[in-house]
């Protein structure tokens, strides 16, 4: 049986992507509110309108493409001055440091994160948006990911 950890962390990984598809295609920004959980998980964006099917669908696919490729994760830290020039850090705690951790998924993305991460995008699995949802400017969007090929 998997462990809780092991599928958070792929959970939290998968959100990487799922942000910067959304960027990428409708330059909304990452999501403003995550809650990752162990079976299915959220993203909340600042949006104008509910998605179509043909959209959810396109992000499933691009989602899923970035899984296939196999792209490496890695992290490096920069200070957060550098940070700044790069990233939006309003999300971080006051206390965050004068060193950010800078989480890479190949050429895909790029972010300050705290959070687990698995090596490698293939280690996520499928990758399924199950909902999504829009009301009051907020789109949310709900995933779940499948086990990993061997």
């Amino acid at each position: 049986m998997e462990k809780e950890i092991d599928r958070k962390t792929r959970m939290h990984s998968a959100e990487h992507l799922l942000n910067q598809t959304m960027i990428r295609m409708f330059d909304c920004g990452r999501c403003f509110s995550a809650h990752i959980e162990k079976r299915k998980s959220k993203c909340d964006y600042h949006f104008n309108r509910p998605l179509s099917e043909k959209e959810i669908k396109e992000i499933e696919r691009q989602v899923n493409d970035v899984i296939a490729a196999d792209m490496p994760i890695a992290e490096e830290y920069i200070s957060k001055e550098e940070a700044q020039k790069h990233y939006k850090l309003e999300r971080l705690p006051d206390d965050a440091g004068d060193n950010l951790r800078i989480v890479r998924i190949g050429d895909y993305d790029a972010c300050p994160c705290i959070g687990s991460h698995v090596n490698s995008s293939k280690e996520i699995g499928g990758f399924r948006i199950v909902s999504s949802s829009f009301e009051d400017g907020v789109l949310r969007i709900r995933y779940r990911i499948a086990q990993p090929e061997k």
